[in-house]
């Protein structure tokens, strides 16, 4: 007599009302989106293994809940190297490269991988699947998704921002108390573990040089592009793009949408029909309203906006459009951009003192989002340096070159940034605070040696701009640790004149 077999059920078949009973899944990496992946998981009666190199103290007092609750959790170095036996489905952490051996593993073997935002799609309340207004970009992403979530509650609507900020998005689609709507922040890593999501609509805010690290080879940077890109595939409403950004506008034209979606600009300058833009300080609508070709409805004016800086403009022009398309009316959007306030270390005054404007944005964390920045201001003494990335800054300081009083370096990469001034703005003066005449400082003190040296060098008027556009873990711990040393060193400045 032969032995039966039991199948076991396919997890590709699986929503949140089925039971997941039976379904083997390992979660890799055990951060705040892969913790809230193995305990939905869980909720649904998967058997799950989680395997982490390491985790932080936070988490640690999860890892021991969820452990009591039946996931068996393995956190030691090469946890995650290898791929257990019996796998139905790996839900891994967008820190994991596509090369990554867990990963090769399970292609090899046929096993699915998804990301946690996979996992929520799959996961959405088929009764109440609320809608996704989604945004990815190089620059701006946290700050724009904030914007529409603002928006989108000054409707009246139960909104939340999830994602790559804010709530998980597991943790957003399993809420017993459904939401009306979910803006939702995706990075590219994000996307790339990405299959049958598909947004109400969407944006692509910009596509710059970042992260060429994650991707390597010679065809990163389309590789990049194209993960952005995925945000768009299957779009029901409308697929916003940069006017001023064509790689944007060419990421929509690439994407396969539901059809009658539209596609919807943003410019910061006078919006041509199906666009958004600004007419006499005005944000106004040219895309959502019928009578579109002969007229325009205004959104917000730019003193409705916490900040008039450029790339802050573009992306409250995003936020509208995503809001507009959702069907929320031009009062809710001026509302909405009135009530918000942009989170610390992004265009942050820090001070103004003997005519000297200190201004934080350590999260300007590329060259793309520190040029931004730079525009905004001028004359400007630019605080630059870090993790540079894999990045290129000749093309910044191309653009910017003529509004630098100064620059002050700091960190890792600081040369890529210093030969990128000496091909294309020799005559700026350059300060290098960690150079070996300094000696080896850390942390507050090499703040207080940029602060002292910025101030040497700025006059009345100038800004004093931290805008590294790099990353900040070659001497801090993330962004705002770097913002909150320029700040005090700043302050203590100020309090020493």
């Amino acid at each position: 007599m032969g032995v039966a077999t039991v199948s076991r059920p396919d997890p590709t078949t699986l929503g949140r009302k089925d039971s997941w009973a039976g379904v083997r899944a390992v979660v890799a990496g055990f951060g705040t989106s892969g913790a809230a992946a193995v305990d939905n998981l869980l909720h649904l009666g998967a058997d799950v293994h989680a395997v982490a190199e390491s985790v932080s103290p936070k988490i640690l007092e999860r890892v021991e809940l969820l452990e009591v609750l039946g996931a068996r959790i393995d956190v030691h170095e090469g946890a995650t190297s290898i791929l257990p036996d019996d796998v139905d489905v790996l839900v891994v952490s967008p820190g994991f490269r596509p090369d990554a051996p867990i990963i090769t593993a399970a292609r090899d073997r046929g096993v699915p991988v998804w990301g946690e935002v996979e996992l929520a799609w799959r996961l959405r309340d088929p009764d109440h699947p609320a809608p996704w207004l989604c945004i990815t970009g190089t620059n701006g992403k946290t700050t724009t998704v904030q914007m529409l979530d603002s928006i989108l509650r000054a409707a009246g609507l139960r909104s939340v921002a999830a994602g790559n900020v804010g709530l998980p998005l597991t943790e957003a689609v399993m809420d017993p108390e459904p939401y009306d709507v979910i803006a939702v922040e995706l990075s590219s890593f994000q996307l790339h573990y990405t299959d049958t999501m598909a947004a109400e609509s969407a944006v692509v805010l910009n596509v710059a040089e970042d992260h060429l690290d994650w991707y390597d080879g010679p065809s990163a940077m389309d590789d990049y592009a194209r993960d952005k890109g995925r945000i768009y595939q299957g779009v029901e409403r409308a697929c916003v793009y940069n006017v001023a950004d064509p790689a944007t506008e060419q990421l929509v034209r690439d994407a396969d949408v539901v059809e009658g979606a539209r596609a919807i600009g943003f410019t910061l300058g006078v919006p041509a029909p199906g666009m958004v833009g600004v007419v006499d300080d005005i944000l106004v609508d040219r895309a959502f309203i019928e009578e579109r070709s002969t007229s325009a409805a205004e959104l917000c004016t730019l003193e409705d906006l916490a900040s008039r800086a450029p790339h802050f403009v573009t992306n409250a022009l995003a936020a509208a459009a995503l809001a507009r398309a959702h069907g929320v009316s031009q009062a809710a959007v001026r509302d909405g951009l009135r009530a918000f306030q942009p989170d610390g270390h992004r265009i942050a005054v820090v001070a103004e003192h003997s005519g000297i404007t200190w201004v934080d944005d350590s999260k300007a964390t590329n060259p793309h989002a520190a040029a931004s920045s730079l525009a905004a201001f001028a004359p400007v003494v630019w605080v630059a340096g870090g993790l540079a990335k894999g990045a290129s800054f000749d093309d910044l300081v191309r653009s910017v070159g003529d509004r630098l009083r100064a620059v002050v370096l700091i960190g890792r990469d600081r040369d890529v940034i210093r030969q990128a001034l000496s091909r294309h703005a020799p005559d700026v003066p350059v300060i290098d605070v960690d150079s070996p005449e300094t000696g080896d400082v850390v942390g507050d003190d090499r703040m207080r040696r940029v602060v002292a040296a910025a101030a040497e060098v700025a006059r009345t008027g100038d800004t004093v701009l931290l805008a590294p556009g790099c990353a900040s873990m070659d001497q801090f711990s993330d962004y705002a640790a770097r913002g909150d040393a320029f700040a005090e060193a700043v302050r203590d400045y100020i309090g020493e004149s």
